[in-house]
């Protein structure tokens, strides 16, 4: 049987093309949650497909811009973070005004059980005027959002100017015609001000952040159905604006239409492995057949999907408006269980590395005076999504044991893609002690306060190691690699790459907050018990 034809088996039965961590085996069919099951997909135009040569081109005078709206459940779920952004906004800026204004009393009181009873009084006298002026300020910003069902990261620092501004001109006319004193003029002028600081700060550096990192981890990897005028022009829209969303390429049933088609539609599950796909765009004006079958296809294999609305409304023509991009399926993720275990590695991480720094050095220095070479190894390494990323670790081999890797490979004990051998001698005396205790690790929790790693998940694999994957083993990097996991905790001396793999995709469909407590717990333990390699 041709190797394709393995690959293509091993792909249906083993996997989807998209894992979800927590939801994989849990998940019921993608079909239940799409209202009137497959008949949504009635949303397209139901006409007669046209053929390919009479497919409706767009005129191409004018590059258009495109808009991602979201769906209700992420409106509601944004107001409820806007709301409890801004409390907490306001809080901070209330606080530090009672500070500032306390400065003149300061003289002869300890400076810390002042702001300790300034930071009291905020949350018991002011916490009505906090909690209103939180509320105003969410209602204000959806007021003047004039693109409310458009995703998060389009509101910019004019919409916080004028919905702080409103907001204390109505907290502070609605103040005075009562006649409740709800804070001196000064003091409330300056908490304004100190919100507005804080507010139009956090925007800009998230933006920085965003504009920094075009394919951080967190940007969606897309591909678009369809390589003709809207696809190309959806395409290029993605390539200037690459916060949320990279472009990875186009499924055509023309192959020779566009150099970045990467196949046909019934190629997509392959496909959306091998690029770890997580969203499809339909650009298929005209061509109902093939939308509906490129959509079936994403669903079956758990991928978000949107259409453009040209779609819907096929002669619309170019116009100022941003053309919407609708959504018309989204997996669930467990944003909250994600954003616990990003804490929680933020929070162990940085309690380690404190706490055990005097320890660091002391391993450091002893490495250098063991062997000549720097005490801390930079090595490439295969993370989330097959992002390349540095993993740092303390030198355990002599200088040159990349290169002579390739040597030894005919030596390997281990099966499949991994690499490994019995006293290996490129392994210098102090990294054979740091191996066997896993000390060698722990400048890895760098790597977890940067978000390249986690404190539990797959343990990331060498380059060289990665390309010998099979289409089947891609499906471990969906999730954030890991310092331990369950392989390490249950099987650590087995060999054998197919049981690694097995014990990653079981940590993988029954990921929880839980499952990660329990790894963490088992693995002091296993290093004590000193069975490192």
């Amino acid at each position: 049987m041709p190797s394709d034809s393995i690959a293509r088996k091993l792909l249906i039965h083993a996997s989807v093309a998209r894992t979800i961590p927590g939801l994989g085996k849990k998940r019921s069919s993608p079909f239940k949650r799409i209202p009137g099951s497959i008949a949504a997909i009635g949303l397209l135009p139901l006409q007669t497909a046209a053929p390919r040569g009479n497919v409706l081109e767009l005129p191409a005078h004018r590059p258009r811009n495109f808009v991602f709206t979201e769906t209700s459940p992420h409106v509601r779920q944004r107001l409820i973070e806007d709301a409890c952004t801004n409390l907490t906004l306001a809080w901070v800026s209330f606080t530090i005004a009672h500070l500032a204004g306390a400065i003149g009393s300061l003289f002869g009181t300890p400076l810390a059980g002042t702001a300790l009873s300034i930071a009291r009084h905020v949350v018991t006298s002011d916490a009505g005027l906090v909690v209103v002026w939180g509320v105003v300020i969410t209602l204000f910003q959806q007021f003047f959002d004039q693109t409310p069902l458009v995703e998060a990261g389009s509101r910019n620092c004019s919409t916080s100017i004028k919905a702080i501004g409103s907001a204390a001109l109505i907290v502070a006319t609605g103040a005075y015609l009562s006649g409740v004193t709800v804070a001196p003029p000064a003091m409330f002028l300056l908490a304004a001000l100190l919100n507005l600081a804080l507010c139009s700060g956090g925007l800009a550096w998230t933006q920085s952040l965003k504009s920094r990192r075009n394919a951080d981890r967190n940007a969606k990897n897309v591909l678009i159905v369809g390589a003709g005028e809207l696809g190309r022009e959806i395409a290029d829209y993605l390539s200037d604006n690459q916060q949320q969303r990279l472009f990875k390429g186009f499924l055509d049933e023309d192959r020779q239409s566009d150099p970045r088609v990467l196949g046909k539609i019934d190629e997509l599950a392959e496909i959306a492995r091998t690029e770890f796909v997580d969203e499809i765009i339909v650009a298929l004006p005209r061509q109902e057949e093939l939308a509906r079958t490129a959509i079936i296809e994403a669903v079956s294999n758990h991928l978000d999907v949107r259409i453009a609305t040209n779609l819907l409304e096929p002669f619309v023509a170019h116009g100022p408006e941003p053309v919407p991009i609708m959504p018309l399926h989204e997996e669930p993720i467990p944003k909250f269980g994600l954003i616990g275990k990003r804490l929680m590695d933020l929070v162990i991480a940085g309690l380690c590395l404190l706490l055990l720094a005097p320890l660091l050095i002391l391993i450091a220095a002893i490495i250098r005076m063991d062997s000549p070479g720097s005490a801390i190894y930079r090595a490439p390494r295969a993370g989330k999504k097959g992002r390349r990323f540095l993993c740092c670790k303390f030198r355990t081999m002599h200088s040159g044991a990349d290169a002579a890797k390739e040597i030894l490979r005919a030596c390997n004990e281990r099966q499949g893609a991994t690499f490994k051998i019995a006293n290996d001698p490129r392994i210098t005396r102090v990294g054979r002690f740091l191996r066997r205790y896993s000390l060698d690790e722990w400048p890895q929790l760098w790597n977890v306060l940067a978000g390249d790693m986690s404190l539990v998940g797959p343990r990331p694999h060498p380059l060289d190691d990665y390309r010998r994957y099979g289409l089947q083993h891609l499906r471990r990097l969906d999730v954030t690699p890991g310092m331990t996991g369950l392989w390490q905790v249950t099987a650590r001396q087995d060999p054998s790459f197919y049981k690694n793999m097995e014990l990653d995709l079981q940590y993988i469909d029954q990921w929880s907050l839980w499952l990660d407590c329990t790894i963490l717990a088992r693995t002091l333990p296993a290093v004590l018990a000193g069975t490192g390699e």
